[in-house]
């Protein structure tokens, strides 16, 4: 029997091929570079399309969290599709159990960047791509406007970000997800599907069935516009951490309460964000920063004293500064 006919890709699966080549065009990542791999449709899509840019030049990182039964199916997929495009594969096994009171989801996504940023090292890299793309760039958007979230978090996700001394990038942003799976439907390439993705009790994924498609009836292209409105508002944040760190310059680095008390209470706050962040690595709630901020309209006196509880420490007064102390 004649093999049947390789079906021919509609204009669609061969248009993906020219957004994907635009995006990577823009993209001048340090070589040789690390792509965490998960077998899904967007890592293998990033992986063949960077595997054909710069051949010999990837690593792929595949974290294993051993947290579902499909675990050692979505290995088997990565070893066989890291074969195919001629790309070493290195797999670390990480605990990704949460503890008591922790979201599953933070606690597995914190102990990813860990292995990634591991194995990062192990392999002599600087830099590590991610398959993030505009889909999870607008989801990460909604999901920071229903928490209520400031600038750091409307601005959504950077194209590049440093954690654990290693860079991360993110070279598809621009690229919608239906995209990603018709540049590799066109090319007759498989993917694994994480089962968790169909799972409406996470968040990310009732916005991404249920308000993207109504989005994208309403406003076709809203992905571009809301791509564009997260990076007015990372400019803007830019602006306020330079602004902050300015102020903060000023009085060496820590508090002043009488250099706060100087400036509009915007500013002030501007500056407390930055400075807790920054220097003690937590953030404090919209509530504890007003509580904050009125104890320092009201410290008009040496003995007026401050002692306000923020993430797992205080904010107190120590004579006219202000210093983060830990729970111990």
């Amino acid at each position: 029997m004649a093999a049947s006919p390789t079906p021919r890709p509609t204009p669609a699966e061969a248009g993906a091929a020219e957004v994907i080549d635009r995006a990577l065009q823009a993209f001048h990542p340090e070589l040789p570079l690390g792509l965490a791999f998960s077998g899904g449709a967007d890592s293998t899509a990033l992986l063949v399309a960077l595997a054909r840019r710069w051949p010999g030049q990837l690593r792929a990182i595949h974290v294993h969290h051993g947290l579902q039964a499909a675990a050692a199916g979505f290995e088997r997929h990565c070893i066989e599709a890291c074969a195919a495009s001629s790309v070493p594969l290195h797999v670390q096994r990480v605990d990704a159990r949460h503890a008591l009171g922790e979201s599953p989801e933070d606690a597995a996504r914190i102990a990813r960047y860990c292995a990634l940023a591991q194995s990062a090292r192990a392999l002599g890299l600087r830099s590590v791509a991610l398959a993030h793309h505009a889909d999870d760039q607008v989801e990460t958007l909604l999901l920071a406007l229903s928490r209520g979230a400031g600038l750091p978090g409307l601005a959504a996700m950077p194209a590049r970000f440093r954690k654990h001394g290693i860079t991360f990038e993110r070279p598809l942003l621009a690229v919608p997800g239906a995209t990603l799976r018709g540049y590799l439907r066109g090319q007759g390439l498989s993917w694994v599907e994480d089962p968790s993705n169909a799972d409406t009790g996470f968040t990310r994924n009732r916005i991404r069935q249920q308000l993207l498609p109504a989005l994208q009836s309403c406003f076709p292209g809203f992905r571009q516009t809301f791509a564009r409105s997260a990076r007015h508002l990372a400019q803007a944040q830019e602006l306020l951490e330079s602004l902050a760190e300015q102020d903060l310059a000023t009085w060496g680095g820590e508090p002043s309460i009488p250099g706060l008390r100087q400036l509009p209470r915007a500013r002030q706050a501007n500056a407390l964000r930055h400075w807790l962040r920054g220097s003690h690595g937590v953030a404090a709630s919209t509530a504890q920063l007003d509580e904050l901020l009125d104890q320092i309209a009201d410290c008009r006196t040496r003995g007026h004293r401050i002692r306000i509880k923020v993430a797992r420490g205080f904010v107190e007064r120590t004579g006219e500064r202000l210093g983060y102390t830990p729970a111990i």
